[in-house]
């Protein structure tokens, strides 16, 4: 078939190409169980094309010069090649990008797309299926010179097969890039705890990065998810004070304010009570019932507090 050379749109990308730090997109954590879409078909039916081609040739040269010679056994090869480079299966979820005689033509497909032999070719199909591309950034300093790694999943798929061919020779390498670039960046700019605290702006930042390097590129960039912050452990210990030693300063100062609170009230208490006495008396009778009621027991009331309940009786006797 008259092809040079066909590419799709892999896991994460080139088979030469491999994250830093070893963990390449082939790792076995992140393949998938699924069974991915085959290509059988589209083979079968370039074979069956050149075939029945083939076949048409010499059944032609058998009726029309009685025997099958070198002449129609060439012949018979010539056409079947042409019959396999002029007619192509193109999946659902692809697209062609045809050139003719080595200039951009058209974008064909899903289904049969004819080619004019040797003048027309395809040299890639682009998959335009949501892909997930494993990044990451190992040993990569924050804003307060702390190393952490972090590693995240882009979720992105070319909306312009046109330019994701003719623009960059291999996207896909080049999202991978791109995305550990951008978070390279973005982590140099935060410090360890703002990168640790803040995920989800961590998200949204490395999206409009990579968006504004691929898009040019016809690169729609769908969603950037953060896996994993990794500490240093010698840091680790250190932070995990630092955040108990606030959360105790929080503390306390609830506690404080709770006691200010009440202290404004017992004072404005206070001064309600100052200029009534009886309501003053009430108010301790109140509490040594309200005492003995939780405890269950005996009050043992000092003759001198006894007696404040019963001055105005003691008056009305006399």
């Amino acid at each position: 078939m008259n092809r040079n050379k066909t590419q799709q749109a892999g896991t994460v990308s080139s088979p030469s190409f491999a994250p830093e730090g070893g963990r390449s997109a082939n790792d076995p954590r992140f393949e998938s169980t699924r069974r991915r879409a085959s290509r059988n078909g589209a083979v079968v039916f370039a074979i069956v094309m050149f075939a029945v081609a083939f076949a048409l040739v010499l059944v032609i040269a058998q009726l029309g010069f009685g025997g099958i010679g070198i002449a129609a056994l060439i012949v018979a090869a010539v056409a079947g090649w042409l019959a396999a480079s002029s007619v192509h299966i193109v999946l659902e979820w692809e697209k062609a990008v045809v050139l003719r005689l080595g200039k951009f033509n058209r974008v064909a497909g899903p289904g049969v797309v004819f080619t004019i032999p040797i003048v027309e070719f395809y040299t890639l199909r682009i998959d335009q299926r949501v892909s997930a591309t494993y990044f990451g950034a190992e040993e990569t300093l924050t804003s307060d010179l702390v190393p952490i790694n972090v590693d995240a999943v882009l979720f992105w798929m070319v909306f312009s097969p046109k330019k994701a061919t003719v623009e960059v020779e291999d996207y896909s390498a080049a999202v991978a890039w791109v995305a550990q670039t951008a978070m390279r960046k973005a982590i140099g700019r935060a410090t360890v705890a703002e990168v640790a605290m803040r995920r989800d702006q961590l998200d949204e930042e490395l999206k409009g990065a990579i968006e504004e390097k691929l898009s040019p590129w016809g690169i729609d960039i769908i969603d950037v998810e953060v896996r994993d912050i990794v500490v240093p452990k010698e840091l680790q210990e250190a932070m995990s004070l630092e955040a108990i030693a606030e959360r105790e300063k929080n503390a306390r100062m609830v506690l404080a304010e709770a006691e200010r609170d009440i202290s404004d009230m017992l004072a404005d208490a206070s001064g309600a009570y100052k200029d009534n006495p009886e309501a003053m008396k009430l108010r301790t009778m109140h509490l040594a019932y309200e005492s003995v009621k939780k405890s269950g027991g005996t009050l043992v009331i000092p003759s001198a507090f006894s007696e404040g309940f019963t001055d105005g009786a003691g008056e009305k006797s006399e």
